[in-house]
């Protein structure tokens, strides 16, 4: 990126940020529902589990309905013409998908960070340090999920993109073992699930919430999200490009 995007991309994160922080009421919204996992369920998942496994699946389920759902944030800068105004400005349209998206890490990131303090209130012992690596996970996934997220709000009818991704979530949470490991599942549902990016990010978290720092989880987890990123944010920039043309 030349040095005119990069400071379009904080211009427009800067700018998106700030809306987002003034709206606090927003930043809860999204985390409501695994907050009333952590706090219902989670008690009873620690008579016979631990909060070290059960935590890391509560921020996979945050993340795809936080930054999964950020496409609905255009649909609605779409209806109120902010695109069309965006669509004469100089500004290059990769720097316009990047400001958006580290805005919704960043929410992201913080949305997290409430949800982990709520659990070492109820019982999570996971190592800082641990956490802390788990985080940088929890941004780039962010940014993957994101980047999809625009993709599919740009591409669907407007009236679609809502049932779409609501459905698409559930599946996607499931078979990522969040709340059930899926070696005890049959083996043409593990096997399934082995294709799903998010199961390799789940069971890298779990392993630095377990006090390990290098594995062969951990490094298989790292580059699947690494290249699941890098695929989101071509085809993000690719139909972004192609709606603000």
């Amino acid at each position: 990126m030349s040095a005119a995007a990069i400071r379009e991309t904080w211009l427009l994160f800067h700018h998106t940020t700030r809306i987002s922080l003034r709206h606090k009421v927003g930043l809860l919204v999204a985390a409501i529902q695994p907050l009333f996992f952590l706090v219902l369920f989670g008690p009873i998942f620690a008579t016979f589990g631990d909060w070290e496994t059960f935590v890391p699946g509560l921020i996979i389920q945050l993340g795809l309905l936080s930054a999964g759902l950020a496409g609905f944030g255009i649909v609605f800068d779409w209806r109120s013409g902010v695109l069309e105004r965006l669509r004469v400005t100089p500004a290059s349209r990769l720097a316009l998908l990047l400001g958006r998206v580290l805005n919704d890490a960043f929410t992201l990131v913080i949305q997290t960070v409430l949800l982990v303090a709520a659990a070492y209130a109820l019982g999570l012992r996971a190592p800082i340090a641990g956490v802390l690596a788990a985080m940088v996970l929890v941004v780039v996934l962010g940014v993957s999920l994101a980047a999809l997220s625009y993709a599919a709000a740009l591409t669907l009818d407007e009236h679609l993109f809502a049932p779409v991704m609501m459905t698409a979530v559930v599946p996607l949470m499931l078979l990522s073992g969040a709340f059930l490991p899926m070696s005890m599942a049959p083996g043409w549902l593990e096997a399934l699930s082995r294709v799903s990016p998010f199961r390799h990010v789940l069971e890298a978290m779990r392993e630095l919430f377990a006090g390990h720092y290098w594995n062969a989880t951990i490094a298989t987890g790292l580059a699947v999200v690494v290249v699941f990123t890098a695929a989101s944010l071509v085809i993000g920039a690719r139909v972004f490009h192609r709606e603000n043309a």
